[in-house]
Protein backbone atom coordinates (compact mmCIF):
# COMPACT_ATOMS: atom_id res chain seq x y z
CA UNK A 1 0.00 0.00 0.00
CA UNK A 2 1.27 3.46 -0.90
CA UNK A 3 0.54 5.91 1.88
CA UNK A 4 0.71 9.69 1.79
CA UNK A 5 3.46 9.39 4.41
CA UNK A 6 5.61 7.32 2.06
CA UNK A 7 5.01 9.71 -0.85
CA UNK A 8 6.00 12.58 1.41
CA UNK A 9 9.22 10.78 2.36
CA UNK A 10 10.11 10.32 -1.31
CA UNK A 11 9.21 13.93 -2.14
CA UNK A 12 11.45 15.15 0.67
CA UNK A 13 14.21 12.92 -0.72
CA UNK A 14 13.82 14.49 -4.16
CA UNK A 15 14.04 17.97 -2.66
CA UNK A 16 17.08 17.04 -0.60
CA UNK A 17 19.03 15.14 -3.28
CA UNK A 18 17.84 17.13 -6.34
CA UNK A 19 18.31 14.15 -8.71
CA UNK A 20 19.27 15.05 -12.26
CA UNK A 21 16.57 13.97 -14.72
CA UNK A 22 17.91 13.99 -18.28
CA UNK A 23 15.26 14.64 -20.93
CA UNK A 24 15.45 13.74 -24.59
CA UNK A 25 12.12 15.36 -25.18
CA UNK A 26 10.06 17.24 -27.72
CA UNK A 27 10.43 20.87 -28.72
CA UNK A 28 6.89 21.78 -27.64
CA UNK A 29 7.26 20.96 -23.94
CA UNK A 30 10.85 21.68 -22.93
CA UNK A 31 9.95 24.73 -20.86
CA UNK A 32 6.97 23.38 -18.93
CA UNK A 33 8.59 20.01 -18.21
CA UNK A 34 11.83 21.62 -17.02
CA UNK A 35 9.83 23.98 -14.82
CA UNK A 36 7.73 21.13 -13.42
CA UNK A 37 10.87 19.23 -12.42
CA UNK A 38 12.35 22.36 -10.83
CA UNK A 39 9.12 23.08 -8.95
CA UNK A 40 9.03 19.51 -7.65
CA UNK A 41 12.61 19.81 -6.42
CA UNK A 42 14.49 17.80 -9.06
CA UNK A 43 17.12 19.09 -11.47
CA UNK A 44 16.31 18.94 -15.21
CA UNK A 45 18.72 18.63 -18.10
CA UNK A 46 17.74 18.70 -21.77
CA UNK A 47 19.51 17.46 -24.88
CA UNK A 48 18.81 16.25 -28.41
CA UNK A 49 22.43 15.59 -29.30
CA UNK A 50 23.89 12.15 -29.86
CA UNK A 51 27.33 13.69 -29.27
CA UNK A 52 26.79 14.40 -25.56
CA UNK A 53 23.96 12.13 -24.45
CA UNK A 54 26.13 9.34 -23.07
CA UNK A 55 28.13 11.78 -20.93
CA UNK A 56 24.98 13.43 -19.60
CA UNK A 57 23.32 10.07 -18.93
CA UNK A 58 26.31 9.15 -16.78
CA UNK A 59 25.56 12.18 -14.59
CA UNK A 60 21.82 11.53 -14.31
CA UNK A 61 19.55 9.70 -11.89
CA UNK A 62 16.78 9.08 -14.45
CA UNK A 63 16.36 9.33 -18.21
CA UNK A 64 13.21 10.45 -20.07
CA UNK A 65 12.67 9.50 -23.72
CA UNK A 66 9.81 11.51 -25.22
CA UNK A 67 8.68 10.85 -28.82
CA UNK A 68 6.63 14.04 -29.24
CA UNK A 69 8.61 15.58 -32.14
CA UNK A 70 10.82 12.72 -33.33
CA UNK A 71 13.65 12.92 -35.84
CA UNK A 72 16.22 10.28 -36.67
CA UNK A 73 19.10 12.11 -34.97
CA UNK A 74 17.10 12.29 -31.77
CA UNK A 75 16.12 8.63 -32.01
CA UNK A 76 19.80 7.73 -32.35
CA UNK A 77 20.55 9.87 -29.29
CA UNK A 78 17.81 7.96 -27.44
CA UNK A 79 19.45 4.67 -28.40
CA UNK A 80 22.80 5.80 -27.05
CA UNK A 81 21.34 7.28 -23.88
CA UNK A 82 19.11 4.32 -23.08
CA UNK A 83 21.87 1.78 -23.68
CA UNK A 84 24.18 3.72 -21.39
CA UNK A 85 21.47 4.15 -18.73
CA UNK A 86 20.81 0.42 -18.55
CA UNK A 87 24.51 -0.31 -18.07
CA UNK A 88 24.61 2.21 -15.20
CA UNK A 89 21.35 1.13 -13.57
CA UNK A 90 19.67 4.46 -14.36
CA UNK A 91 15.86 4.12 -14.80
CA UNK A 92 14.51 4.91 -18.27
CA UNK A 93 11.00 6.33 -18.63
CA UNK A 94 9.55 6.20 -22.16
CA UNK A 95 6.70 8.46 -23.34
CA UNK A 96 5.52 7.21 -26.77
CA UNK A 97 3.74 10.44 -27.73
CA UNK A 98 1.43 9.96 -30.69
CA UNK A 99 2.18 6.23 -31.02
CA UNK A 100 0.11 4.91 -33.92
CA UNK A 101 0.04 8.22 -35.80
CA UNK A 102 3.14 7.31 -37.81
CA UNK A 103 5.40 4.32 -38.35
CA UNK A 104 8.35 5.99 -36.60
CA UNK A 105 6.27 6.67 -33.49
CA UNK A 106 5.64 2.92 -33.17
CA UNK A 107 8.90 1.48 -34.43
CA UNK A 108 11.23 3.45 -32.17
CA UNK A 109 9.37 2.80 -28.89
CA UNK A 110 8.99 -0.87 -29.79
CA UNK A 111 12.73 -1.09 -30.47
CA UNK A 112 13.48 0.34 -27.02
CA UNK A 113 11.02 -2.07 -25.38
CA UNK A 114 12.33 -5.12 -27.21
CA UNK A 115 15.91 -4.31 -26.23
CA UNK A 116 14.90 -4.22 -22.58
CA UNK A 117 15.83 -0.58 -22.10
CA UNK A 118 12.55 0.67 -20.62
CA UNK A 119 11.86 0.73 -16.87
CA UNK A 120 8.52 2.58 -17.08
CA UNK A 121 6.33 3.11 -20.15
CA UNK A 122 3.89 6.01 -19.69
CA UNK A 123 1.32 7.03 -22.27
CA UNK A 124 -2.36 7.63 -22.85
CA UNK A 125 -4.70 4.78 -23.65
CA UNK A 126 -4.49 5.12 -27.44
CA UNK A 127 -0.69 5.16 -27.34
CA UNK A 128 -0.46 2.09 -25.13
CA UNK A 129 -3.00 0.26 -27.29
CA UNK A 130 -1.05 1.17 -30.45
CA UNK A 131 2.12 -0.36 -28.99
CA UNK A 132 0.03 -3.36 -27.97
CA UNK A 133 -0.98 -3.93 -31.60
CA UNK A 134 -4.18 -1.94 -32.02
CA UNK A 135 -4.72 -0.71 -35.57
CA UNK A 136 -6.67 2.38 -34.48
CA UNK A 137 -5.23 5.74 -35.51
CA UNK A 138 -5.05 8.39 -32.76
CA UNK A 139 -6.18 11.98 -33.28
CA UNK A 140 -2.73 13.57 -33.25
CA UNK A 141 -1.33 13.05 -29.76
CA UNK A 142 -4.74 12.97 -28.04
CA UNK A 143 -6.27 9.75 -26.77
CA UNK A 144 -9.46 8.46 -28.33
CA UNK A 145 -9.92 5.84 -25.61
CA UNK A 146 -10.50 5.70 -21.88
CA UNK A 147 -7.68 4.23 -19.80
CA UNK A 148 -9.71 1.14 -18.86
CA UNK A 149 -9.76 0.00 -22.50
CA UNK A 150 -5.96 -0.16 -22.48
CA UNK A 151 -5.67 -2.41 -19.42
CA UNK A 152 -5.13 -5.66 -21.30
CA UNK A 153 -2.60 -4.05 -23.66
CA UNK A 154 -0.78 -2.62 -20.62
CA UNK A 155 -0.68 -6.03 -18.94
CA UNK A 156 0.65 -7.69 -22.08
CA UNK A 157 3.34 -5.04 -22.61
CA UNK A 158 4.38 -5.18 -18.95
CA UNK A 159 4.65 -8.95 -18.97
CA UNK A 160 6.40 -9.25 -22.32
CA UNK A 161 8.96 -6.46 -21.83
CA UNK A 162 9.33 -6.61 -18.03
CA UNK A 163 8.52 -2.98 -17.43
CA UNK A 164 5.90 -1.00 -15.53
CA UNK A 165 3.20 0.44 -17.79
CA UNK A 166 1.35 3.59 -16.79
CA UNK A 167 -1.83 4.54 -18.66
CA UNK A 168 -2.98 8.11 -18.08
CA UNK A 169 -6.61 9.13 -18.36
CA UNK A 170 -9.58 10.15 -16.28
CA UNK A 171 -8.35 7.40 -13.95
CA UNK A 172 -4.69 6.49 -14.27
CA UNK A 173 -3.65 2.84 -14.33
CA UNK A 174 -0.22 1.65 -13.20
CA UNK A 175 0.42 -1.93 -14.25
CA UNK A 176 3.08 -4.54 -13.54
CA UNK A 177 3.12 -8.25 -14.27
CA UNK A 178 0.94 -9.09 -11.25
CA UNK A 179 -0.45 -5.79 -9.91
CA UNK A 180 -2.70 -2.95 -11.03
CA UNK A 181 -2.84 0.33 -9.16
CA UNK A 182 -5.35 3.07 -9.93
CA UNK A 183 -4.71 6.75 -9.33
CA UNK A 184 -7.82 8.88 -9.17
CA UNK A 185 -6.53 12.44 -9.09
CA UNK A 186 -6.60 15.20 -11.69
CA UNK A 187 -9.06 17.41 -13.56
CA UNK A 188 -10.31 17.56 -17.20
CA UNK A 189 -8.98 21.11 -17.63
CA UNK A 190 -5.46 19.69 -17.50
CA UNK A 191 -5.99 18.31 -21.01
CA UNK A 192 -6.29 21.93 -22.25
CA UNK A 193 -2.65 22.70 -21.44
CA UNK A 194 -0.08 21.25 -23.82
CA UNK A 195 2.65 19.24 -22.19
CA UNK A 196 0.79 18.15 -19.07
CA UNK A 197 1.08 14.49 -20.03
CA UNK A 198 4.78 15.02 -20.67
CA UNK A 199 5.06 16.65 -17.23
CA UNK A 200 3.60 13.54 -15.64
CA UNK A 201 6.28 11.46 -17.37
CA UNK A 202 8.95 13.72 -15.90
CA UNK A 203 7.48 13.53 -12.39
CA UNK A 204 7.35 9.74 -12.67
CA UNK A 205 11.02 9.82 -13.68
CA UNK A 206 11.90 12.02 -10.68
CA UNK A 207 10.23 9.58 -8.31
CA UNK A 208 11.95 6.63 -10.02
CA UNK A 209 15.26 8.27 -9.11
CA UNK A 210 14.48 7.83 -5.39
CA UNK A 211 12.04 4.89 -5.36
CA UNK A 212 13.39 1.70 -6.90
CA UNK A 213 10.02 -0.06 -6.88
CA UNK A 214 9.02 1.37 -10.23
CA UNK A 215 5.35 0.45 -9.81
CA UNK A 216 5.25 2.62 -6.71
CA UNK A 217 7.37 5.35 -8.29
CA UNK A 218 4.98 5.62 -11.24
CA UNK A 219 1.92 5.76 -8.99
CA UNK A 220 3.55 8.41 -6.80
CA UNK A 221 4.43 10.59 -9.76
CA UNK A 222 0.94 10.34 -11.24
CA UNK A 223 -0.74 11.05 -7.89
CA UNK A 224 1.37 14.17 -7.25
CA UNK A 225 0.75 15.31 -10.82
CA UNK A 226 -3.01 14.84 -10.59
CA UNK A 227 -3.26 16.34 -7.14
CA UNK A 228 -1.33 19.46 -8.17
CA UNK A 229 -3.59 19.86 -11.19
CA UNK A 230 -6.87 19.47 -9.34
CA UNK A 231 -5.79 21.90 -6.63
CA UNK A 232 -4.59 24.44 -9.20
CA UNK A 233 -7.97 24.30 -10.98
CA UNK A 234 -9.63 25.62 -7.82
CA UNK A 235 -7.89 28.98 -8.31
CA UNK A 236 -7.62 28.99 -12.13
CA UNK A 237 -9.80 30.99 -14.49
CA UNK A 238 -8.66 28.95 -17.49
CA UNK A 239 -5.77 26.93 -18.95
CA UNK A 240 -3.25 29.78 -18.75
CA UNK A 241 -3.64 30.37 -15.04
CA UNK A 242 -3.92 26.62 -14.49
CA UNK A 243 -0.40 26.15 -15.84
CA UNK A 244 0.99 28.80 -13.50
CA UNK A 245 -0.98 27.49 -10.55
CA UNK A 246 0.10 23.93 -11.27
CA UNK A 247 3.78 24.88 -10.95
CA UNK A 248 3.07 26.87 -7.79
CA UNK A 249 1.25 23.92 -6.19
CA UNK A 250 4.07 21.52 -7.08
CA UNK A 251 6.51 23.89 -5.41
CA UNK A 252 4.30 24.21 -2.32
CA UNK A 253 3.29 20.54 -2.09
CA UNK A 254 3.39 19.47 1.53
CA UNK A 255 2.44 16.56 3.74
CA UNK A 256 -1.06 17.91 4.33
CA UNK A 257 -1.80 18.32 0.62
CA UNK A 258 -0.78 14.73 -0.01
CA UNK A 259 -3.68 13.58 2.14
CA UNK A 260 -5.81 14.24 -0.96
CA UNK A 261 -4.15 11.63 -3.15
CA UNK A 262 -6.13 8.56 -4.17
CA UNK A 263 -4.07 5.45 -4.96
CA UNK A 264 -5.74 2.06 -4.80
CA UNK A 265 -4.60 -1.47 -5.56
CA UNK A 266 -7.10 -3.35 -7.71
CA UNK A 267 -7.94 -6.94 -6.84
Amino acid sequence: MITSEKVWERLEEIREKRPLVLNLTNIVVTSITANALLALGASPAMTRSEHEVEELTSLGSALVLNMGTPCMNQVQAMRLGASRAVKLGVPVVLDPVGAGASKLRVDAPMEFLKKGWVSILRGNASEIMALGGSGDKPRGVDSLHGSALALEAARELSSRYECVVCVSGEKDLVVSRDKVLTVNNGHPMMTRVTGMGCCSTCLVAAFSAVEKDFLQAAAMGMAVMGLAGERAVQEASGPGSLQTGFLDILYAMDKEMLQGMHIKEEV
